[in-house]
C-alpha cells in the first residue's frame, strides 16, 4: 500500500486529509519537523505532504533536509503563495506545490501522478518484470516457472517492494484452491521461491526474512 507522511500543524486540515487519503493509502500524520526527520531515517515513504508554516523549523528548510534523507516525492501543501517560496521549494527538493485551499481530490490526483512516475522508473530498473495479463513473472528477461500460489506471492512482493508482510498477510493474498493456507506452508513456498529467484537461496538478497513478522521483497 502507498505510504504517505504528512507534516501539517493545522489539526482541522490534517483530520480532513487523513480521513480522505486513508481510503487509498497508509497515512502517518506528524506536526513537528524534527520528529518527521527522525522517522524518515527509520521508515521508507512514497509521498511526503509538507506544510511550510510549522513549529521548530520553516517548511522550506525542512524540505531541503528531507530531500537529503529521503527519495520520497514531496508535495508542498501551503497557504503561502509567494512566487519566491514556490521557486525555492521546487529548486530544493519539492516535486509539486499545491496552494491552499484545495479539494482533497486534487491532492490525491497529484499523488497518483507522482507515484506512477516513480513506479515507472523503478520498474524500468528492475530485473523482475510482472505481467498481470499473462500471469507471468520474468527475471532478467526469462520467464520463471511458478505455480499459481508462487506467482501470487511474488506479485504481492513486486507490487509492494520493501514492505514487510506477516505470514498471515501472505496467505491471504493467495487464491489458489490447491494452496494450504497454514503458516508453515508459507515458509515452504517462500523457500521454493528463493530457489527460483535468488542467486544463492541460502543467502537471499531479494526475499528477506523480517524477524518476528514474516518477509519482505527488496531490490
Amino acid at each position: 500500500m502507498l505510504k504517505i507522511l504528512m507534516l501539517e500543524d493545522d489539526e482541522v486540515i490534517a483530520k480532513l486529509l487523513v480521513r480522505f487519503l486513508s481510503q487509498y493509502a497508509q497515512v502517518t500524520h506528524l506536526i513537528y519537523p524534527l520528529e518527521a526527520l527522525e522517522l524518515l531515517d527509520e521508515e521508507k515513504f512514497d509521498i511526503i505532504i509538507l506544510d511550510l508554516t510549522l513549529p521548530q523549523l520553516d517548511g522550506l528548510e525542512v524540505c531541503k533536509l528531507m530531500r537529503k534523507v529521503s527519495s520520497a516525492k514531496i508535495i508542498i501543501s501551503s497557504a503561502r503563495s509567494d512566487i519566491n517560496d514556490k521557486l525555492f521549494a521546487l529548486e530544493n527538493g519539492a516535486d509539486d506545490y499545491l496552494p491552499k485551499p484545495y479539494d482533497p481530490r486534487e491532492l490525491y490526483a497529484r499523488i497518483k501522478i507522482l507515484h506512477a512516475r516513480q513506479s515507472t522508473l523503478d520498474d524500468a530498473n528492475s530485473k523482475f518484470k510482472l505481467d498481470t495479463t499473462e500471469c507471468t513473472i520474468s527475471y532478467e528477461d526469462k520467464i520463471l516457472d511458478l505455480t499459481m500460489a508462487e506467482y501470487q506471492i511474488m506479485q504481492l512482493f513486486l507490487e509492494n517492494k520493501k514492505q514487510a508482510f506477516s505470514r498471515s498477510d501472505i496467505a491471504n493474498s493467495v487464491n489458489s484452491h490447491r494452496f494450504d493456507s497454514g503458516l508453515e506452508s508459507i515458509n515452504v513456498l517462500v523457500g521454493r521461491l528463493r530457489k527460483k529467484v535468488e542467486p544463492d537461496y541460502k543467502r537471499p538478497v531479494y526475499i528477506k526474512t523480517v524477524r518476528g513478522l514474516g518477509y519482505k521483497f527488496d531490490e
